[in-house]
């Protein structure tokens, strides 16, 4: 294990370490009110500090931050297909991204109360911004993945995390959480990374089929009513069109803030069937790059084929095309409450707001399309 120790989640000796650096931050007040609200923050310190496993942090902690989202967040949250999942198994679940730390958190909620283990998490190493925020995602089973760099050191990077996961699945007997590609998608359009199946294949070189097979992937595909960071995504693929997006400091923890925040309505997470041996093989006589292409591709028609589209979803589509084609989808006060709340991209002065509001019509529009797609093809 100590090969990994410079990307692993902590171990439980290192919880009551983590904890009285958690409840030392100048932030632990603003998060007892956020996650305990009405309690003592001193008995919430107490409580915090009797804590000696990972398990104890996830139950008292991160349980309470989820409930505390769906409560304040959420109209609706439901899931389905937790029932095919194996609980004496372990899996590697492969998300749509659409939330920088929902998407992950709040698998980890429908899986604990459905009886099963919580997951490992992939965190990106952008996003350790802070040693509070470096402590409370490695208590929560996060473990480090690295970005950027030369092409020698993603290389390494890429191989390293591949033998972590496999190493997480088939012998530290986890089960694991990685996004389908690096970055939240901004456009509504979910599409796997190939280079996400090739990572996964390098720390099993000599057999492509095991080397997926193995891995027990199950895709799962997230919605939300309303799509997390909506107006922070337009904006940022507005100036994004023709030269390379910067992010300015605070943003990432911004994104994370807004998106535990801001009004979700219904939110649904679907866990697709596994991908299985019997899948692969009829790609086995691919090269290897079309092997890549060929499984992503069969992870995008699951994810996109289970996406639970809304009414916003049909608003935006038959707004953005100028037609009525989806009308019987949708009310009038579903389409006027859609209306209003794009009125918040007038709040920004930029040159082409057409442009913006078009982008962010994409958004929701766009898994209309990649649906059609997906069950057409199956």
């Amino acid at each position: 294990m100590n090969n990994f120790d410079d990307i692993r989640p902590y171990y439980d000796e290192e919880i009551p370490a983590a904890m009285q650096r958690i409840v030392d931050s100048n932030f632990f007040g603003l998060l007892c009110t956020y996650v305990y609200p009405g309690h003592n923050p001193a008995d919430v310190r107490q409580m915090m500090l009797s804590f000696k496993t990972i398990r104890d942090f996830q139950l008292e902690v991160m349980r309470c931050v989820n409930e505390q989202v769906i409560r304040r967040s959420t109209t609706e949250f439901t899931y389905d297909g937790v029932e095919q999942l194996d609980p004496q198994k372990k899996y590697l679940f492969v998300s749509n991204h659409r939330d920088i730390m929902l998407d992950a958190c709040l698998l980890q909620y429908i899986l604990y109360k459905n009886g099963h283990e919580t997951t490992e998490i992939t965190f990106g190493a952008n996003l350790m911004s802070s040693p509070l925020v470096i402590d409370i995602g490695k208590c929560n089973k996060m473990f480090r993945v690295e970005r950027g760099g030369t092409m020698r050191d993603f290389y390494l990077s890429s191989r390293h995390l591949s033998d972590y996961i496999r190493y997480v699945l088939t012998q530290k007997g986890q089960s694991l959480w990685i996004a389908q590609r690096n970055g939240r998608t901004k456009d509504g359009c979910d599409q796997t990374d190939q280079g996400i199946i090739k990572m996964f294949c390098m720390s099993c070189p000599d057999d492509k089929i095991r080397a997926l097979s193995e891995l027990h992937i199950i895709p799962v595909s997230v919605s939300y009513e309303w799509e997390s960071c909506d107006v922070l995504k337009a904006l940022e693929l507005y100036e994004s069109r023709f030269s390379r997006y910067v992010k300015k400091p605070g943003e990432d923890l911004n994104s994370i803030l807004t998106g535990i925040a801001q009004p979700k309505g219904r939110v649904h997470f679907s866990f697709c069937p596994q991908v299985t041996e019997q899948d692969l093989l009829p790609f086995d006589g691919l090269t290897t790059g079309d092997y890549h292409r060929a499984v992503a591709h069969l992870l995008d028609s699951r994810i996109n084929a289970a996406y639970r589209l809304r009414p916003n979803n049909y608003i935006a589509h038959d707004l953005r095309y100028g037609q009525q084609h989806y009308a019987d989808r949708y009310t009038t006060e579903e389409r006027d409450r859609f209306l209003q709340h794009m009125l918040k991209l007038q709040e920004f002065d930029i040159a082409e707001p057409d442009v913006l509001r078009d982008i962010f019509l994409g958004i929701y529009s766009n898994p209309v399309e990649t649906q059609q797609k997906a069950t057409q093809k199956n």
